[in-house]
């Protein structure tokens, strides 16, 4: 691959993203954590190259807790990735954040409970996590869902799944000031920062939490409803934002600076 068709700049998402793309090609890439969800697909957006990975795989192949994030992750950095924009579906914690809400979070609580979460298992490999999502495209985010009143902020806790939230574990999550629940941006997000790749996500409420109040009880089929209904707002507002991604100049490229990695960044 050269240098002028290497992808910078990466979305993760549904299948629905497809389409995101211009003139697509796709690209089968082996990791040493095994084969990605799906093939990656590389295209242009407004005359950038951009790879695209749908996390569940092509059909829906891969429930949240199924999901190769390791291998996903490698592969999009292998081909020149180092910004992935990483939308998802969650539930609202919150009376205010009904579906349609959007929400650009700013911290990640982990309460997942069976996913290899890194790639380093030997050495004194400690990353700082503190601030979990890359500030500068978060400010891109914001800025371009400027037209839908987005929430700037707010902690998304990630849970294993594939069942949702009992009332009692929903109700917990709110009366900790929590934003909203989702499945899926964490291992994603600290397996980034250790691939030192820039990350941040853009939340879709699809709906209320089952313990926000008692009228709620989450369905599938109102959050892939929901999602749809608004899959392509996210793909205009995510042209946007690719079309204003510069150079980086956070600490996300120096996150594993001065380490000795027992692993070979791709």
């Amino acid at each position: 691959m050269s240098e002028a068709d290497r992808p910078e700049i990466a979305v993760i998402g549904g299948s629905g993203f497809y389409t995101f793309l211009e003139a697509p090609r796709e690209v089968e890439v082996d990791t040493p954590y095994g084969k990605p969800s799906a093939p990656i697909a590389i295209g242009t957006v407004g005359g950038r190259t951009v790879a695209f990975l749908p996390r569940h795989g092509p059909r829906h192949d891969f429930p949240a807790h199924k999901v190769n994030y390791r291998a996903n992750m490698w592969a999009l950095r292998s081909l020149g990735v180092r910004q992935v924009l990483a939308p998802c579906a969650v539930g609202g914690l919150q009376v205010e954040y009904g579906p349609g809400t959007f929400l650009v979070p700013d911290q990640l609580v982990d309460r997942t409970t069976a996913r290899i979460q890194t790639y380093y298992d030997a050495g004194a490999c400690h990353i700082s996590f503190a601030d979990p999502y890359c500030s500068r495209l978060r400010g891109h985010l914001l800025d371009g869902l400027a037209g839908h009143d987005p929430v700037d902020g707010g902690t998304m806790v990630v849970i294993e799944g594939p069942r949702f939230s009992t009332r009692a574990e929903s109700r917990w999550y709110a009366a900790q000031d929590w934003a909203v629940v989702g499945m899926t941006s964490h291992p994603e997000a600290v397996l980034a920062r250790e691939l030192a790749l820039c990350y941040a996500t853009i939340a879709l409420v699809t709906d209320h939490d089952a313990g926000v109040d008692e009228a709620s009880a989450v369905s599938v089929d109102a959050v892939f409803e929901v999602f749809a209904a608004h899959t392509d707002t996210l793909k205009s507002v995510l042209t946007g934002v690719v079309g204003e991604l510069g150079e980086r100049d956070c600490s996300c490229s120096h996150a594993v600076d001065g380490m000795d990695l027992p692993v070979t960044l791709p």
